[in-house]
């Protein structure tokens, strides 16, 4: 794992030791730039900062370049086949000098140009200058775990794995991007491959980018198949169940290479205890795993489950060398720590939470394994159970959907400081939604502000500029590629394509580096997701009311009942409660009506509005609040900052 960066055209040596000093976090164990001059006087440069996690020996220094010097890499990523991938090139005539994956890849590219994505089954974001050809290539993994930023400004190209990095170029002064600002309010983040900055956008995932002579093009060069509605193959229930288990533990071995202590999170849920119930039914080492909780007083009213208890005995069952985190963090100081880690602003909470696990992870071990990605693979999430109720609500008559259900459920109160305010919320969320069509109903429950909501919140100036963008468009386009497909399948596409990269994946990434930590995610190991979505039908998925049926039955014997039978919660944070106590004096300040005003994007009176109700108690404006929060710590930090500033 790295931090990765370059340029063509722009900067010059200086520039590049600081884009690598800016991304340090991301790899302390040793750094290097390469530079050259080509026949047609462009200029090209590569920095990285190395996390060393293969071959800890000098050996993996990069930028790295093949003996005959025309093929230099830069690369930050874990290729799980790589030994394989190695015997195939040595082979060919490829003699090795190190044990690094990343000299895998290099002669992987020069034996089979981009064909070898094809081949590598990891998680990677990674360039190749070619020199004979004169062509730099940009590649980014599969499912995107590791992020790649660009900026292409006529002849002139830079990359990084951070977009602060991009900073350390002279003139680089990007705007924001209003329409991407917009998607912020709708959904807390930003969705590939847009970015908060007007000229900046990120490769998306299964891409891959090449220069040559000037010209800049992006090409896909993977993407998840499903099959048409209907045409899955016929396989008894219980062969396929069987498959399921032996692929996952395969699966999940296979991202335990590692020359740096390795461990796992484990929360309460199915798909951490899973990986961690893997690990140790693949080998008899003790596993070191991480849990994270707040106290008592930081939780009571929030819709979460006894992480704690439940992980603790999880870990005793399975013989796990097990850490709790018991954290009271001081929000003040992290969250502007935490914008700055990010990018981009992202309201969702689980940054701060994701971020002090890794924190106090890393005193133990380098590599952590994370079930990120299995509720996208398996069905796990209940928006998908959501859809179906809907089914049975529109059975409903209309008028007494419209007259009767739907003014109730609207007039009920927020139910703040109970358990029950998480529920109401998804109540009155699916209530409203349950009556629209299939696509729009998904993506009514993804969203957290409307049009409307966002005209009265924020200026005129700036609703002008938004009025004719859509900030679900991108979900419209995946949707419009599984048309063929089962409506779950479809759902679970354009999260895979959305919420899941822009948003999971990449509070993962930032989270994880700034403490020089490596996540890895076996639910998306490519190989074994598109046997998933290719064999197991929808029905054996979603059962029901029982979510993730499939994957259940194929652990049903290796995860405690206890996790079997915990409801869904999600991986969230008490942000109510630091409103209004920890953050109330300072989210006065930033959210003062001069900031405000300078700023231009919010309304200060509607502002004052939603802080207004918030402190009484009369709504629950939390994560608009929150959101607005976020957006103007970015606007500070990246926006109204000088280079230096931001660096």
């Amino acid at each position: 794992m790295c931090g990765i960066a370059g340029a063509v055209n722009w900067g010059n040596a200086e520039s590049l030791c600081s884009m690598g000093d800016i991304q340090a976090h991301r790899g302390p164990d040793d750094s290097g730039i390469w530079y050259t001059t080509t026949a047609r006087g462009d200029w090209i440069g590569l920095v990285s900062q190395r996390l060393a996690i293969l071959d800890l020996s000098s050996s993996g220094h990069m930028p790295m370049s093949t003996p005959d010097g025309r093929f230099t890499i830069v690369y930050n990523g874990e290729c799980y086949n790589h030994s394989r991938l190695r015997k195939e090139l040595e082979a060919t005539g490829c003699i090795f000098r190190s044990g690094s994956d990343t000299e895998t890849v290099l002669y992987a590219y020069q034996h089979y140009g981009a064909e070898c994505l094809q081949r590598l089954n990891g998680i990677f974001a990674f360039a190749i200058w070619d020199s004979l050809n004169e062509t730099l290539f940009l590649a980014r993994d599969h499912f995107g775990v590791k992020p790649l930023y660009y900026c292409v400004r006529g002849s002139r190209l830079c990359f990084a794995s951070e977009i602060k990095a991009l900073y350390a170029l002279p003139d680089f002064d990007p705007e924001f991007n209003r329409d991407a600002i917009y998607q912020y309010l709708s959904m807390l983040w930003i969705p590939d491959p847009h970015t908060a900055f007007e000229s900046v956008l990120k490769l998306p995932a299964g891409h891959f980018a090449t220069w040559k002579n000037g010209t800049f093009s992006v090409t896909q060069y993977w993407d998840l198949q499903f099959p048409v509605a209907g045409e899955y193959p016929e396989i008894p229930e219980e062969d396929l169940t069987e498959e399921v288990r032996r692929r996952f533990l395969k699966t999940v071995k296979s991202q335990l290479i590692s020359d740096v202590p390795l461990g796992a999170f484990l929360s309460s849920g199915l798909d951490s205890t899973g990986i961690v119930s893997a690990i140790t039914h693949e080998t008899s080492a003790s596993v070191r795993t991480f849990t994270i909780g707040f106290p008592p007083d930081y939780v009571r009213g929030e819709v979460m489950i006894d992480d704690i208890s439940v992980a603790r005995r999880t870990a005793a069952t399975l013989g796990c060398q097990h850490t709790e985190i018991i954290v009271k963090p001081d929000v003040i100081d992290l969250l502007p720590k935490l914008v700055f880690h990010m990018d981009e602003p992202t309201a969702d909470p689980q940054i701060l939470i994701s971020y002090l696990v890794c924190k106090e992870a890393r005193k133990q071990v380098t590599v952590l394994l994370s079930g990120t990605g299995g509720d996208e693979i398996f069905a796990g999430y209940r928006k998908y159970r959501a859809h179906q109720l809907s089914l049975y609500y529109k059975q409903i008559p209309t008028v007494l959907r419209t007259h009767c259900v739907e003014p109730v459920v609207r007039a009920l109160p927020t139910f703040r400081g109970t358990a029950a305010k998480g529920y109401v919320r998804l109540l009155k969320k699916m209530v409203m939604s349950g009556s629209l069509p299939s696509r729009e109903r998904f993506l009514a429950n993804s969203r957290y502000l409307d049009f409307c909501q966002v005209r009265e919140l924020c200026t005129q100036d700036f609703c002008s500029g938004i009025e004719q963008f859509d900030p679900f468009c991108e979900h419209y386009r995946y949707f419009s590629r599984v048309a063929h497909a089962d409506f779950l399948n479809q759902m679970l596409y354009v999260d895979t394509k959305t919420f899941m990269v822009s948003l999971n994946l990449m509070v993962a990434d930032k989270t994880s580096m700034a403490s020089s930590v490596e996540t890895r995610v076996p639910f998306l190991d490519w190989e074994f997701a598109q046997w998933i979505a290719s064999n197991v039908p929808p029905h054996l998925k979603l059962k029901g009311a029982t979510t993730k049926y499939i994957y259940r039955r194929a652990l049903r014997d290796m995860i405690p009942s206890e996790v079997m039978l915990q409801r869904k919660a999600g991986f969230t944070a008490p942000i109510d409660m630091w409103l209004g106590n920890d953050l109330k004096t300072f989210l006065r300040d930033i959210l003062s009506r001069d900031r405000l005003k300078r700023h231009g994007i919010f309304n200060p009176s509607s502002v004052d509005k939603l802080l207004s109700e918030q402190s009484a108690g009369t709504k629950d404006w939390s994560y608009p609040i929150w959101q607005i929060l976020t957006l103007e710590l970015w606007i500070e930090k990246f926006m109204n900052a000088k280079q230096q500033q931001v660096c």
